[in-house]
Parts: structure tokens; sequence; C-alpha cells
């Protein structure tokens, strides 16, 4: 039986594997689109939907509780940019588009986007 083991490994410690997702985390919230394996892009959708759903209202706590994770070039774009689009939205803020797979090693790519 498998409980209690929910997301991919990626070959990572848990340390880099949380650097890893913070830094798509970043490139995704500042270019608004990135390419990346399908799998990553995937597992992303699930580290970003609550940073996204944090940042639509505002608040000083909710401020504090991302800039432990984040600089503050990509809080600004969050608050400023990022939340008040999808202040009436539930979820869902991220697409992920397949693309052909990367000829050096054939792995499945994906684009991850918000809609």
């Amino acid at each position: 039986m498998n409980k209690g083991s929910s997301g991919k490994k990626f070959g990572r410690m848990s340390g880099q594997r949380r650097a890893l997702f913070k830094s798509l985390a970043r490139g995704l919230i500042l270019a608004e689109k990135i390419t990346t394996t399908n799998s990553k892009a995937i597992e992303l959708r699930k580290y970003i939907e609550p940073i996204v759903t944090r940042s639509r209202i505002d608040t000083v706590a909710a401020r504090r509780h991302l800039a432990k994770h984040f600089d503050s070039a990509v809080i600004r774009k969050l608050f400023l940019d990022i939340g008040p689009r999808y202040r009436d939205r539930k979820g869902g803020y991220t697409k992920v588009i397949k693309r052909v797979p990367r000829k050096t090693d054939s792995a499945k790519m994906a684009i991850i986007k918000f809609v």
C-alpha cells in the first residue's frame, strides 16, 4: 500500500525539490508562461494554485506569508497583476499545453501558463 505519498520526487532530495518548484514558480509568475517537462508542469500546477489563491486578497498577512518564499519583485507582480485578475475565479488559474518531445532526449514537453 502506498499511503500518504503525493507528488513525484524527480530523483531529488526534498530541499532540492523545494528549490526546483520555487524557481519554476518564480519564472512562471514573472514571465506568465514557461516551457518545461510535462510532469514538472503538472506538479508545478499543484504548487502555484495555492499561491495565486493567497494573492487574490491583498492583506498584510498574505504578503508576509508569501514573502517567506519569494522576493519583492514576485510579490509585487502577484498582488498587483495576477491576484486581482483572478479575484472572481474559484480555481484553475493555470493551463498545461502539451508540446512535441524534446529532440535530445525525447522528454515529453509542455507549456504552463496562466489562463
